[in-house]
């Protein structure tokens, strides 16, 4: 009787999913190579002095807890109910996550997937046919100036979204001279508090979107108002008042906080907060370093322009489908997100913590033994928390072994 060689897994990404997919697949006996085009939590650094409105007891788990425990018995964690920031939960769980004898050896960091194939079949071959899992996946990687292809039975896409921005022009695409003023707008959280305090004090911001990280940088600019009086922000959102959508007793209470304080300042136009709603940008001039930025806008039906010296746009991120735009993924047509999953997603379109767990079978894709996990699994919802990823890999475990590849 011969034994089949272990199954060769690739993970896509070194954030929090991609390690603990990792860690238990490794756990389970399978050859795990994890590529990271950064550093590990390469996406949770550049957040990193943000606070999670999610606290820490639901952004780990038990598996991942031992698994550091096991080397270092006097690590210390967070209480389960604090709410930590990006950067703390990387040194207190991700790093020693990453630094285990289960993960140490698997991960390659500063290693860009640019594309997964497969062996002998293009894109429109067999399309659906289990018969394609004979063939090995053929990855397409870059490590410094150099390329090579590696090979692999399954994959999972744990790359995230917030390496791509969306546009904040009308309709999704970018305004008129966004493309050429991108690279002087900032579409990530800069640290207002911190490191980039100093360059927008005392400045002019515009604001844009109508999400948290919107509301969090408009918190922290009423703050620098506070401390330097020229300081002023302008808030343009797409729709009616307030801003920010609030949870009747909301269980995350950071998050509530936030939306509280954001709604207000936007209301009573406290913190040099001028809140513009209904708004819809048509076009940006950038004028130079030194002047800044011309925004014009459609607000219910009118014109409007300002001249001001900062963009903030926090208009959303998307899914990087060129990495598997030659595998046969069926993608939603509204989110972007792999179909099955995205259709039970948007039949409960509340609040993030009451949506259910991915049940085994939405997380398959025609393309057999490829799986995108979690907040790029969401497409362009934002709904995503941890947990959920956590129970997606829970349920592809379920689904491994129905298929008879772990045991």
């Amino acid at each position: 009787m011969t034994t089949r060689p272990p199954l060769r897994v690739a993970i896509l990404g070194a954030g929090p999913i991609g390690l603990e997919a990792a860690l238990r697949l490794r756990q389970s006996g399978l050859e795990v190579r994890v590529y990271e085009r950064g550093r590990v939590a390469e996406h949770v650094r550049q957040w990193g002095h943000v606070t999670m409105f999610s606290p820490f007891g639901m952004n780990v788990t038990s598996a991942g807890m031992r698994a550091i425990r096991e080397e270092h018995r006097q690590h210390t964690f967070p209480d389960p109910k604090q709410c930590i920031t990006g950067q703390e939960f990387v040194q207190c769980y991700l790093e020693p996550l990453a630094a285990t004898h289960w993960l140490r050896e698997c991960i390659y960091t500063q290693t860009q997937v640019l594309q997964v194939g497969r062996a002998q079949y293009l894109k429109e071959d067999l399309p659906g046919s289990r018969q394609r899992s004979a063939a090995p996946f053929r990855i397409l990687l870059r490590q410094g100036q150099q390329e090579r292809i590696e090979e692999a039975d399954l994959v999972l896409d744990c790359t995230g979204t917030y390496g791509r921005h969306r546009w904040l022009g009308e309709g999704g695409i970018p305004a008129l001279g966004e493309l050429a003023a991108q690279p002087h707008i900032r579409y990530h959280l800069e640290d207002l508090a911190g490191q980039r305090r100093a360059h927008y004090r005392g400045r002019s911001i515009m604001v844009i979107g109508s999400g948290y990280s919107a509301a969090t940088a408009i918190c922290e600019l009423a703050k620098l108002a506070e401390q330097d009086p020229a300081t002023w922000t302008i808030w343009l959102t797409r729709r009616d008042p307030p801003p920010l959508r609030r949870f009747p007793n909301d269980p995350l209470l950071e998050r509530d906080r936030l939306a509280q304080l954001a709604n207000r300042l936007a209301t009573r136009g406290e913190g040099n907060i001028e809140h513009v709603p209904n708004a819809h940008v048509q076009a940006v001039e950038f004028l130079g370093q030194e002047k800044g930025f011309r925004v014009h806008a459609r607000v219910q039906g009118k014109m409007r322009t300002w001249e001001v010296e900062h963009i903030l746009a926090h208009v959303g991120y998307t899914p990087d489908y060129e990495i598997y735009r030659e595998l046969q993924v069926h993608e939603c047509y509204a989110t972007l997100g792999p179909m099955r999953l995205a259709a039970t997603l948007l039949q409960h379109s509340g609040d993030c913590l009451q949506l259910p767990d991915s049940a085994p079978e939405t997380l398959r894709n025609p393309e057999p033994n490829f799986f995108l996990l979690g907040a790029k699994s969401f497409g362009r919802q934002s709904a995503f928390l941890l947990q959920a990823g956590f129970a997606q890999i829970e349920a592809l475990l379920t689904l491994l072994r129905q298929d008879g590849l772990l045991h």
